[in-house]
Parts: structure tokens; sequence; C-alpha cells
């Protein structure tokens, strides 16, 4: 397993993260003011005890062009660790799971913590395609769809340590975040949408109620932020 970073005790970041008096945080992360793509992200980083800076990107400074015309695939989220610049999320994501020890424990685990990886982008794409069309009529139809695209991660968590532990194997991973990401916004827009799904609902109280991600999810940053940069709530 990769060290961590070392955490300090100190001064709070705008994140919420606490940092090393005086220190730079390490990781530079670009987006909207939304959670989308880099919740999971934040989620992560939190969880672990890391640091970062946040450079807020408004819709109306994205439509100049500028920064677009900058970044390598003309999106965000960009990443910035020391002198590494990365684009594309998922890609972020699993930097941030072999360098912080979040890939699982062998090949046989890191190869179905892409699988499921992979399976929550097919979800997040459907998303997007839906938003970009109609951000309200598409929220609808998403919702309708969601529970359809669930059952594949319940059974999963059946299949390992009947749901007592995490989606693969016994220690959390870089998925994980992802997952737990989409389903804690299936609950913000839909109460009780999880009810028919008793693993995966308690799969969101485990993982929430670790220490450092319980402090995230409470902290007035994620609460405030909307789903989407295309949706008030």
């Amino acid at each position: 397993m990769v060290p961590r970073r070392g955490l300090g005790s100190g001064r709070l970041q705008s994140d919420g993260a606490p940092s090393p008096r005086g220190a730079m945080p390490p990781y530079t992360l670009v987006y909207f003011p939304s959670r989308g793509r880099c919740e999971p992200l934040r989620m992560l980083l939190a969880d672990q005890g890391q640091t970062w800076k946040e450079e807020v990107v408004t819709l109306e400074d994205w439509g100049q062009g500028t920064l677009k015309a900058s970044c390598l695939f003309g999106q965000l989220p960009k990443f910035q660790d020391g002198d590494l610049t990365l684009y594309q999320s998922n890609a972020i994501l699993r930097h941030l799971g072999r360098t912080l020890g979040l890939y699982g424990k062998d090949q046989r685990e890191a190869a179905l913590l892409d699988m499921v990886n992979d399976g929550l982008e097919d979800i997040t794409n459907r998303c997007s395609q839906l938003l970009r069309h109609n951000p309200e009529e598409g929220k609808i139809q998403y919702l309708k769809e969601l529970p359809g695209h669930l059952k594949a991660f319940e059974t999963l968590l059946a299949q390992n340590q009947a749901g007592q532990a995490f989606i693969v194997g016994d220690q959390i991973s870089f998925a994980d975040y992802s997952l737990l990401n989409l389903l804690l916004n299936y609950q913000d827009l839909a109460p009780g949408s999880l009810d028919e799904f008793p693993l995966l609902s308690a799969y969101v109280v485990h993982l929430s109620s670790r220490p450092k991600l319980k402090a995230f999810l409470a902290s007035p940053e994620h609460i405030n932020r909307p789903f989407s940069a295309l949706l008030k709530k």
C-alpha cells in the first residue's frame, strides 16, 4: 500500500479540510459550484485526511471560452497534484486510488473495482444526457430509470460478505466514494428511494458514519452544493 500524505493540525481551508499552519494544500481542484463529477473526489480526499484547494468556475466564466480552450479535453474537472495536471474525473479518481492505497488488495479486486466504477460511469453519462436536454424533465426521467440500474450494486453487495463490508473486498476503495455519492444524491432528490434496496441503504449508513466523511457530509460546502450546475436542487 502506498503511504498516505501526512496531515497536520491547523487552520481550516475553504473546503473544510484542516491544513498545517502555513502549508499549501497538496492538491488543487478546478470545477463548477456543484457536486457533479467532483463530489466523489472531495469525499475521498476528506475521508483520507487530505487537504486541497478549490478553484470554483461559474457557468458564466466557463461560457467565455478562455478556460475551456486551455483545458486538454475542453472539460472540467481539472486536477493538480504537484507538477502533474490531470483531466477526466475517473482518471483523477483512479490516480488517487493508486496514490492513497484505495485500489484493492490485489489484481482481482482492482479488476472488480474497475468494473464497478465503469458501471457507475454508465449511470452518470445517462444522467448527463438527460439533464443536458431539459434539466427538470431529465431529473424526473433519471429518477424513474435509476432503480433498475441499482439492482446490480445491490447484488454485488450481497456477494461480498452479505453486504457487511464495502462494494469490493474488506477495505474502502475509490469506487466506494463514487457509489456513495450516487446513492446520497438519489436520497436527496427522492427521499425514501432506497427503501427497496436494504443492502444499499445499510451501505450508505455504514460509509456515512466514518468520522472524517461524516464531518464532510455535514459541512455547509457539501450541503449547499447542488446536484448539478444545471439544477437548482
